[in-house]
């Protein structure tokens, strides 16, 4: 009994210790504190793919709503998400960031395996989106009111009409111009767009407590280093060049008969070989590139020895990624048969960028696939998959050839290899 009562009373006291401890964290500890202390310990002790992932699916039975809201938010932060994708793509040496943030993706999906860490810029997406659809909202009826009164210009030069309206069109474009920097500088949100009375009550309550010049400009040089632009600049530089080292020496091959000087049995023989060269090269390069992705180390492009034993342990994941992105890649080349108009680069961009990104989604999950498994698959899955691949690669390359006749830039089209190098029409 003594001994029962002894330990009765020892867990009571440690119980009570703990909640005194808690007590006093809780005193001690404001909730900023505790915010900004779990948010530094992620990021100093978590893997980048885990900070800022797609938050946990309601219930959809027990909470329709959210999930409904949930799945809403999510579509919308993707198309976000792509169309930011296409826009900077279609600017020449911005395009590289593009290709930098397709390999990110790509990677982060080869080191876990979890498709819901493959988009990395979805917390900031829809933001972004509802910024663009605010702004324009706002900037219509400007533009209306400009047409209005260039029309009345037009009827009536100097007239009254002309005079009140070129008025009105200058007022309103301060006034818009001062709104929309204030909606902005409140967040961006949807509600900050529609209530311009309350943004300016919150500035000047920001002015009046003081500081806040300082803190919108460590806001924005936070929101401007969560985009990771030299990052993914670096990455994409660097995969271009490795995936451009492996292509540039079988397609110049590829389009020898194409040179109206050149002996044209010789020409021939040399586009047999680079076509045999680019269905090899294209076998591996897709695992290649995403083991570079993987591991972000430029030695990592041209370490075929490892692809090859990863091959091995999955060769039928491997045989359906290369089927399966291979043919969603090649009806992009019919995008390039004409020049495109300036206004319509980025739209064509846009459907480069939304067809390239789930095989970017693929390549990666066979890559993890077949980086955790440890035993090689039978070999006979193995021949079958070559087998089937080869055959299939071929005549991929002996379409790709003849698009240098239908081209715009001619025998150009046969170096912009889109699935690896930059995902854009030109």
């Amino acid at each position: 009994m003594n001994e029962n009562s002894a330990q009765d009373n020892d867990y009571e006291d440690s119980q009570t210790g703990k909640l005194v401890t808690a007590f006093e964290v809780e005193d001690f500890i404001s909730e900023d504190v505790e915010v900004e202390t779990a948010s530094i310990e992620v990021d100093q002790f978590y893997p980048d793919e885990v900070v800022g992932n797609i938050p946990p699916f309601p219930h959809l039975f027990r909470h329709p709503i959210k999930a409904a809201f949930w799945m809403m938010r999510m579509t919308f932060g993707i198309v976000c998400l792509v169309i930011f994708l296409a826009l900077i793509a279609a600017v020449p040496l911005v395009n590289f960031i593009a290709l930098g943030y397709l390999l990110d993706v790509e990677g982060r999906v080869a080191r876990t395996g979890k498709i819901r860490l493959a988009f990395p810029l979805l917390d900031i997406a829809p933001r972004m989106g509802t910024i663009v659809i605010g702004v324009t909202l706002w900037l219509i009826p400007l533009l209306l009111l400009a047409g209005a009164a260039a029309d009345a210009r037009l009827i009536e030069l100097g007239g009254p009409s002309d005079q009140t309206l070129h008025a009105l069109t200058l007022l309103a474009s301060i006034l818009i111009a001062i709104h929309l920097c204030l909606a902005l500088a409140r967040g961006g949100t949807f509600s900050c767009f529609i209530r311009p009375l309350k943004n300016a009550i919150w500035l000047i309550k920001q002015i009046r407590a003081g500081g806040y010049f300082d803190r919108a400009a460590l806001n924005v040089s936070s929101f401007v280093a969560s985009l990771k632009l030299g990052q993914n600049f670096s990455l994409g530089l660097r995969g271009f060049l490795g995936a451009f080292i492996w292509l540039v020496i079988p397609s110049l091959m590829l389009a020898a008969t194409s040179s109206p000087e050149s002996n044209k049995g010789i020409s021939v023989l040399i586009t047999l070989l680079g076509g045999a060269s680019l269905v090899i090269v294209l076998g591996w390069l897709p695992l290649l590139q995403a083991h570079f992705a993987a591991e972000n180390r430029f030695s990592a492009m041209f370490e075929l020895r490892t692809i090859r034993s990863k091959f091995k342990r999955t060769p039928i994941a491997w045989m359906l990624a290369i089927i399966v992105v291979f043919v969603l890649s090649l009806p992009l080349y019919l995008f390039k048969v004409a020049a495109l108009p300036r206004d319509a680069v980025w739209g064509i961009t846009l459907i480069f960028v939304a067809t390239i990104y789930p095989t970017k989604l693929l390549l990666g999950w066979v890559y993890y696939r077949a980086s955790s498994r440890t035993k090689n698959a039978w070999f006979g899955w193995r021949w079958l998959s070559r087998t089937i691949v080869l055959p299939l690669l071929a005549v991929y390359v002996f379409i790709v050839f003849f698009t240098q006749f239908i081209g715009v830039h001619g025998s150009g089209v046969l170096l912009e290899h889109h699935l690896f190098l930059l995902p854009v029409p030109f």
